[in-house]
């Protein structure tokens, strides 16, 4: 047997592959928080200070506590099932592997997505930097860089992991203390306790606070990835759930100091002269033009650290399903030998990125994004109240909380804001589950073999 081919799954388990075991619990925490990105709240500042009339940081509140319930459902569940799959095998394993499946083909949307619509922004920032420098030539520049960073190792990715986190936590850093201090100058120390960034009670309103809580999630997205990494990790069953707990907390955290110096910085949210750029604004007013072109410098590389970590968590997410067999082996269960990466299936997640950056709009890509992600939120809360509650019957004193009433609270949260998506992102993801839902009709024909079960004639 070749030494390719004993890189792909086949019946004899010695020929499986496997990644290497090599991320401590910093490097989890690491990805997480590239993923989400400490700038996370840049692009979407000035939509939800104004969609939720004044109320971005209590929106941030709303959101991180509803992220919270399901970051503690993929933390149980990456404890009784530390694999690669993620969201996929969680649900495969606790409910059905049709509908394992289905999450699969949902969270493949999802992370197609994270590291399409970072390629796109990363493209279209840097095209406003060098106008001179054709928007393909940028699209092809940064695909190609992803790609081979992915391809070298899990390392590599996560050395460079360091580099960016440390460039956009000091931007970030940087942000928040000229925020407050431009506050204090013009209101006195006091003024940093003002809680007009946190609450306005003539303009409060629940169903406005609850849109702006939505939008806020975008800003969270993206936690659920460190689950993909269990197979990369030295203790998986350990370090994965504290790593996306932490994560959601650390990430709440920054993003609601910058949005609530923001709104003190810059309190009549109808005066933006654009939202979707409005904390560029707020960067001229309390740090000039050198802030400016920072901040603009910093959101370019968030935009590459996200495409980064977003190709190597959909990678993964296509290995386990790849080794299940539900899609090909030979394809997507392939490790190499030599950087023990899947990189096949990182092949195939660039080809896509460079192909939907060329023909997709960044607003498009960002509508469907949540589709994807959300549905797979529902399921993983609902495999928890599967497996602990119903299947291991933990149901007494603080099981019944932790294993039935917070999954419940993050299903039908993460169930609403699914619901409540734009009427585009749900045709065009409930074509997607369609879609899905045919092909695995004719693998299992017609639903007669369980997904698992299929071979597809490569190991044979």
């Amino acid at each position: 047997m070749s030494g390719e081919r004993q890189q792909v799954l086949g019946k004899d388990p010695a020929a499986a592959p496997a990644m290497k075991r090599v991320l401590t619990r910093w490097d989890l925490i690491l990805y997480g928080l590239v993923i989400l990105t400490p700038t996370a709240p840049y692009p979407v500042y000035g939509i939800i200070q104004q969609e939720s009339r004044g109320h971005a940081a209590l929106s941030y509140v709303v959101a991180m506590v509803a992220m919270l319930f399901t970051a503690a459902s993929y933390a149980k569940m990456a404890a009784a099932y530390p694999s690669a799959g993620s969201t996929y095998t969680y649900v495969q394993r606790t409910l059905t592997p049709y509908i394992g499946f289905l999450a699969g083909w949902a969270m493949i949307l999802d992370y197609f997505l994270i590291p399409l619509e970072s390629v796109i922004y990363a493209a279209l920032t840097a095209a406003r930097l060098a106008p001179v420098v054709p928007y393909i030539i940028w699209i092809l520049l940064f695909t190609g860089v992803i790609t081979f960073v992915n391809v070298r190792g899990i390392r590599i990715m996560a050395r460079a992991n360091t580099t960016m986190m440390i460039a956009m936590t000091g931007c970030a850093v940087l942000f928040i203390g000229l925020a407050a201090r431009f506050v204090t100058v013009h209101q006195g120390a006091v003024g940093l306790l003002s809680m007009s960034g946190l609450f306005r009670p003539d303009t409060f309103a629940v169903r406005p606070l609850m849109l702006g809580a939505a939008i806020a999630t975008l800003s969270y997205i993206g936690f659920d990835a460190i689950s993909t990494l269990a197979e990369d990790s030295v203790r998986p069953e350990r370090d994965i759930g504290f790593s996306t707990i932490l994560v959601c907390i650390l990430q709440a955290a920054i993003c609601v100091a910058t949005v609530y110096l923001a709104a003190l910085v810059w309190p009549n949210y109808h005066t933006f002269p654009q939202s979707e750029t409005a904390i560029l604004d707020v960067g001229l007013r309390i740090g000039g033009s050198l802030l400016f072109g920072l901040l603009t410098f910093v959101l370019l590389i968030a935009g590459i650290a996200s495409a980064l970590t977003g190709q190597a968590g959909a990678s993964r997410l296509l290995f386990a399903m790849g080794r299940d067999g539900v899609i090909s082996r030979r394809i997507f269960a392939y490790v190499h030998p030599r950087y023990a990466t899947p990189t096949r299936a990182v092949y195939v997640i660039s080809l896509v990125s460079l192909c939907g950056a060329l023909t997709m709009r960044f607003q498009i890509a960002i509508e469907l994004l949540n589709f994807g992600a959300f549905a797979g939120f529902v399921l993983v809360n609902l495999s928890v109240i599967q497996h602990y509650f119903i299947r291991l019957h933990e149901r007494t004193g603080w099981g019944i909380v932790r294993n039935l009433l917070f999954p419940l609270m993050g299903a039908l949260v993460c169930g609403y804001v699914w619901m409540n998506l734009s009427g585009k992102a749900k045709i065009v993801g409930f074509l997607w589950l369609g879609a899905g839902t045919a092909y695995l009709a004719i693998v299992t024909r017609g639903f007669k073999n369980r997904p698992k079960e299929l071979d597809f004639g490569e190991s044979k």
